[in-house]
């Protein structure tokens, strides 16, 4: 038998390591910037064209490379930065790996100009696909010119894969912004294309204002921490300014971002009775530790770190920001002349005569068939700002008693909104699984609405029950049929936004009074994308100065919040996978992830009680839908327990 096992080529095996260090244009950015960091550079400058996709440039003043240098530097593992493995706990610079460079000139064409303070010429650099084309004498100034070009030109795959300019260039300013806060002591640039910004050398407090400005409206409180162990600096915000959507959390160790979710938890228990449960606070914190001390070995990108004293490092980080709060009277402020809404027995939790089934406290029906756990931002305790959507499908309106409150109240179902005949409903259900059965068709249609094994229910003979303020109860013939409701709500308001943007008809009503909002860089970048199917829903944005929208016209009914809607949106755009399912036209990619963010944003909560007649209709416009076992991101919607599911719980 001949030998299998060979050698793979260096060029073959750096495209390998390129796709775990590159993942897309912001991953070029971020290792060629750390390079010009550790280069000692004072400024650095990027410069983008088509988002990355045809030129990433990146010019520092650093100390530069030699002629031998500047080759070797694109060689698998060949750095300046460690000589032995014990220097891997002793480490004071960003890389050290030796693999960014010849990652990046593996998948792209890469042209260098670099020179030494002490050399009259400079060196030209020219590699192709990691084969050296190139090098040569040139004239250029002290440090480091890298431009990269066509990126993934040779790997069609990859490229395919990148996503819009626009969805790439939202990274782009997400990853500058994390460089930026680091460096803070760095004059650092970008320019776009379309847009620049222009950071000078600050303190870490003004380059937080720099970065975010107008975005950045609330008084931070600073936190120091020092020990023996670590010292911790920074700033956080204060409780009233918790965002709901798109909290600014940074730490930083050793000039180094990261994300240490032990740290977070330690954090956000500072702010337990602070803030609503649904929001987050802000917080900018930079960590000094002995490098012994921490492994940042652990991950490709350098992004996640080991702390050998995490557990001591907790008490002393929750001590600083919980001193910090009570030293600046950081607490909630009661307004007085806030008018009181009497409080209903029922909204007190209190329903006469309502059936009730003994089940557990703790039991989820949704645990025993391995449903996926729902995104955090699905689950939402503060229920005041909960919005169902419009028109007739939807089939919620605010009360008569409710709609006299200021701002936005808790709605109602719309009576009558739903079909009442649910044994023809039902009927037609099940006929039309039955038939399409007859038929011989043996491969089911790609959105079964229901899942392998299932049959349809039958029609709920009793009345709705609703479980832990979570489920929605109710029986059939074949057995217990339990619905998720905030899920059930969230595929009635998807389908019909989706139904609204292709048919290009959302009545648009204008405002008395626009809605200012405020925008990162990044979502500055994320709006060119979604603008045209905002405004194919119905919603109107004008421009009006530097980083800020006036809201000037939303959906007509719609009651969801229009700014946590669009702003809910950005946030999607830049995601690395789509929410849709695999069975959406392409066509409509972003029509969904705009739909889905909608629905999100106005989809009834965990948490709200309905009335009986509330969950009828609820029900019966979910079963009314083609498909409405699975929500459009692939979770269960509805389970059915016949009689051995319900034995097996009661033996």
């Amino acid at each position: 038998m001949s030998d299998v096992i060979k050698l793979l080529p260096d060029s073959v095996a750096n495209q390998i390591a390129a796709g775990e260090v590159i993942q897309r244009p912001a991953s070029v950015i971020k290792e060629l910037v750390e390079n010009a960091v550790d280069a000692g550079a004072t400024e650095i400058r990027i410069y983008l064209k088509d988002a990355g996709r045809t030129l990433i440039h990146v010019i520092d003043n650093g100390c530069g490379m030699s002629t031998v240098d500047a080759r070797m530097a694109f060689e698998r593992h060949a750095t300046s930065k460690i000589t032995h493995a014990d220097d891997l706990f002793r480490l004071h610079t960003m890389g050290f790996r030796g693999e960014a460079l010849p990652s990046i000139c593996a998948i792209a064409q890469v042209e260098v100009k670099s020179r030494t303070k002490d050399s009259e010429m400079g060196t030209l650099l020219q590699i192709n696909g990691s084969k050296v084309e190139r090098q040569e004498p040139c004239v250029c100034d002290t440090g480091t010119s890298i431009a990269v070009r066509n990126i993934f030109f040779n790997v069609p795959a990859r490229r395919k894969f990148l996503k819009s300019d626009n969805v790439e260039l939202s990274n782009i300013m997400r990853e500058f912004e994390r460089l930026a806060l680091v460096n803070n002591n760095i004059h650092m640039s970008i320019d776009t294309g379309t847009r620049q910004l222009d950071l000078r050398r600050a303190s870490l407090h003004q380059r937080i204002h720099d970065i975010w400005k107008n975005n950045l409206k609330m008084e931070l409180l600073p936190v120091e921490i020092d020990t023996a162990l670590v010292r911790v600096s920074g700033y956080i915000s204060r409780p009233e300014f918790a965002r709901r959507r798109n909290a600014l959390q940074f730490l930083i160790v050793n000039g180094r971002n990261m994300r240490h979710p032990y740290f977070h938890k330690a954090i956000l228990s500072c702010y337990d009775g602070l803030i609503a449960t649904d929001t987050q606070p802000c917080y900018f914190l930079k960590f000094e530790v002995d490098p012994a001390s921490i492994d940042v070995n652990i991950h490709p990108t350098k992004n996640e770190i080991k702390f050998e004293y995490e557990s001591e490092i907790w008490p002393l980080l929750v001590a600083g920001v919980k001193a910090s709060l009570g030293k600046n009277a950081a607490v909630p402020s009661i307004d007085f002349n806030a008018e009181v809404v009497p409080v209903s027995p029922v909204s007190r939790g209190e329903i006469p005569d309502r059936p009730t089934m003994e089940l557990p406290a703790d039991y989820n029906p949704f645990d025993a068939y391995g449903a996926p756990g729902e995104p955090a931002d699905s689950f939402s305790p503060d229920f005041s700002g909960y919005n169902p959507g419009f028109g007739s499908t939807a089939g919620f309106e605010p009360s008569a008693s409710e709609s006299g409150r200021a701002g936005r109240g808790n709605p109602t179902f719309r009576s009558g909104a739903a079909p009442r005949d649910w044994e023809k409903l039902y009927s037609d259900f099940i006929g039309q699984r039955i038939d399409s059965h007859a038929e011989g068709d043996a491969a089911a249609p790609e959105n079964d609405a229901l899942l392998p094994g299932m049959e349809a229910p039958e029609r709920p003979a009793n009345m709705c029950v609703q479980f832990a303020l979570k489920y929605i109860i109710s029986t059939t013939r074949e057995g217990i049929i339990i619905v998720d409701q905030h899920r059930a709500h969230l595929k009635l308001l998807f389908e019909q936004f989706m139904q609204i943007g292709r048919q290009s008809r959302g009545v648009t009503q204008r405002v008395m009074f626009p809605e200012s909002l405020t925008l990162e860089p990044m979502q500055q970048s994320a709006l060119q994308e979604v603008e045209g199917d905002l405004k194919r829903l119905g919603y109107e944005l004008e421009y009006a100065e530097e980083d800020r929208w006036n809201i000037v016209g939303i959906p007509a009914d719609l009651n969801a919040d229009p700014r946590d809607v669009i702003l809910r949106v950005l946030d999607s755009v830049s995601e690395d996978s789509a929410d849709y399912g695999e069975d959406q036209q392409p066509a409509d990619a972003m029509l969904s992830r705009v739909a889905l963010a909608m629905a999100r944003s106005a989809a009834i909560t965990r948490g709200r009680r309905l009335s009986e007649e509330e969950m009828e209709n609820l029900i019966g416009e979910l079963f009314a839908l083609p498909d409405p076992a699975l929500t459009p991101t692939g979770r269960r919607i509805y389970t059915l327990l016949d009689e051995a599911a319900v034995s097996r719980l009661l033996p």
